[in-house]
């Protein structure tokens, strides 16, 4: 995996080729105070009376307008993400756990307590077989998608070398989902369809690899593109089958298709590993004054709402993934 591709898999590079395959989505420049904020941990100042805490938080009354801006006209609710990543492993965080977000708050409470953001952020070339040439600049977006209601089970991470469909997972593998056992073929041939009508031949790169979403008409969305190596979660393949030129690329008709086949299989999500940590610390012993601070404003705009804590507010379960950056951050 080269850097080039690292950068092709810019969400902001991708989208104008395949806009209408695609969510709608708005873009904006991400101000660097806004990136030195999301890294910045913070320190709390007690003051001498022992009664009182004084904290500053920064504003970014510009940048705040604009966001809210493009939520309302994205209608109201969005799905946050930058370059590359998704703040997947966060949504523990929030007051109704799913990466839903109303308000520049909500986007921040998400990014600066997930590492795949700080990834995007701080190493988005880690992995790259380049290393010898320099690092390509990167221009930081906040990318925002209009919110919409997937059901895991009709998401789909797909393949690609040399310009060829070589496989196919189940995007959501840690649970087993019946219609995918009972409608294999049709699953699999939409997803084909889709690709050598829309997506084969048109992307950047010969190698990549792309996430779909089939919904109940049979429709096939696109909802992120990846780069063509171990950054990206290969899911129920392994990256060394995939590039050994062995039989998922040998005089193969087409692509492998793999998915949990029974409820004996099913996992937990990998992203429970994130969950408590750190920034549950930080919040609870007061090392990360802007996260507390970005809390308790939601907290406080929960409460203006007379929403009780803990109460879900949106149904069923909803995700859309971006770029996988380490640990698969898509």
């Amino acid at each position: 995996m080269k850097k080039e591709q690292v950068v092709n898999c810019q969400f902001s590079v991708w989208y104008p080729i395949f806009k209408k395959h695609t969510i709608k989505s708005l873009i904006l420049p991400l101000p660097q105070n806004v990136i030195d904020y999301l890294l910045d941990d913070g320190t709390l100042v007690w003051s001498d009376d022992e009664t009182t805490t004084t904290v500053t938080a920064p504003e970014f009354p510009e940048f705040t307008s604009k966001v809210l801006e493009a939520i309302n006209a994205l209608g109201g609710s969005i799905f946050p993400k930058l370059n590359w990543s998704a703040p997947r492993d966060a949504n523990w965080i929030a007051l109704n756990s799913s990466l839903q977000c109303c308000s520049l708050s909500d986007i921040f409470l998400l990014f600066k307590s997930s590492d795949f953001i700080t990834h995007d952020l701080t190493q988005p070339f880690l992995q790259c077989s380049d290393q010898d040439s320099p690092d390509p600049v990167i221009n930081y977006e906040l990318v925002l998608r209009k919110w919409s209601e997937l059901i895991p089970g009709g998401e789909f991470r797909c393949f690609v070398k040399e310009n060829k469909l070589i496989a196919i997972s189940q995007r959501d593998y840690t649970q087993y989902y019946q219609h995918i056992l009972k409608q294999e073929e049709p699953v699999c041939q939409a997803i084909q369809d889709f690709f050598s009508q829309h997506i084969q031949y048109n992307f950047l790169d010969e190698d990549f690899v792309f996430d779909v979403y089939r919904d109940s008409q049979g429709r096939v969305w696109l909802i992120d593109l990846n780069p063509f190596g171990e950054v990206t979660d290969s899911l129920l393949f392994s990256w060394e089958e995939l590039t050994s030129g062995g039989e998922l690329n040998q005089h193969q008709v087409s692509p492998a298709f793999r998915y949990t086949t029974s409820e004996v299989t099913v996992q937990p999500s990998p992203c429970l590993s994130y969950r408590i940590p750190r920034d549950f610390v930080d919040l609870s012993t007061g090392e990360d004054a802007y996260k507390l601070i970005d809390f308790l404003k939601l907290v406080g705009h929960h409460t203006e709402l007379h929403i009780p804590l803990g109460t879900e507010t949106t149904a069923g379960s909803v995700c859309v993934f971006g770029h996988d950056e380490g640990t698969d951050n898509n």
